[in-house]
């Protein structure tokens, strides 16, 4: 806990870590309080492609949370990113909320309902047989499929509910194609961060709820993988992977504790 505690840097995913559809986890004020207190570079990078970080902003406040705007990075963002550096001008039929809509815009890149470059694919309400059907045929005409991440499910206060890759998959199978995912844990995305932090990996923890997306982000790209047992993961599904977190934790709360609180609190998770 002591080598956590002395990073320069924390990447911290948001649902099942900062909150659960529109609840704040237990901690989580005390956390914040404690990276400001000690100076520490932070930022929320997210999986969730819907929202703005304006938006992620405006969500936290309603909780009780105010954080600046600069501290929100989001897969719909980074695949933004991505396609205007890969193709620039390019025009995209995009399945997904706001979020991802406006990022593409800002990026220069065009909405394109008739003979798109690419299909992207985001977590949204127009996500319907529809627009399956739509970006099956386009992607056969020679459009590439992407994906803003790879999250098969999301937790929220309702329960599990499917995320991006379950909602690619109809397209995939259908198609034969395989879909590049940007988000994490792809390290186009895990750089970014780093570089928006302005700090090395080494000196970088980065804290999530999954395993498959958080943890192996971490490690492959050389952040300190702090898991924490607020969302999807427990610690009988951890087994299933070959790799493991260095440290498993109940939420972000337990960091800003004192020593004796943090041992104990190692120990239960």
């Amino acid at each position: 806990m002591k080598s956590l505690r002395s990073k320069k840097g924390f990447i911290c995913d948001m649902d099942g870590v900062i909150y659960h559809g529109d609840r704040l986890l237990p901690g989580v004020k005390e956390f914040v309080e404690w990276l400001y207190g000690e100076g520490k570079k932070f930022l929320f990078l997210t999986n969730a492609s819907g929202c703005s970080p304006k938006e992620l902003q405006q969500k936290l406040r309603r909780m009780g949370l105010d954080v600046d705007e600069s501290h929100f990075y989001t897969s719909a963002l980074a695949t933004a990113k991505f396609l205007g550096r890969q193709n620039p001008g390019c025009s995209a039929f995009v399945i997904g909320g706001p979020g991802l809509f406006n990022a593409l815009y800002d990026a220069g890149i065009t909405i394109n309902n008739v003979n798109p470059d690419y299909v992207v694919v985001g977590e949204g309400s127009n996500y319907n047989y529809d627009s399956i059907c739509q970006a099956v045929r386009f992607v056969l005409s020679g459009a590439k499929l992407i994906g803003t991440n790879t999250d098969i499910t999301c937790p929220t206060e309702q329960g599990i509910i499917p995320a991006c890759r379950a909602l690619v998959a109809p397209i995939e199978a259908a198609t034969n194609k395989t879909a590049y995912f940007v988000g994490k844990p792809n390290p186009l995305m895990m750089r970014t961060g780093l570089q928006i932090l302005g700090v090395h990996s080494e000196d970088a923890a980065i804290i999530g709820d999954r395993m498959d997306t958080d943890i192996i982000a971490g490690i492959e790209s050389g952040l300190d993988p702090i898991l924490v047992l607020s969302g999807v993961t427990s610690r009988q599904s951890m087994e299933q992977y070959p790799y493991r977190p260095r440290l498993t934790l109940n939420g972000v709360g337990d960091i800003p504790h004192d020593e004796a609180q943090q041992k104990l609190s190692v120990l239960t998770a």
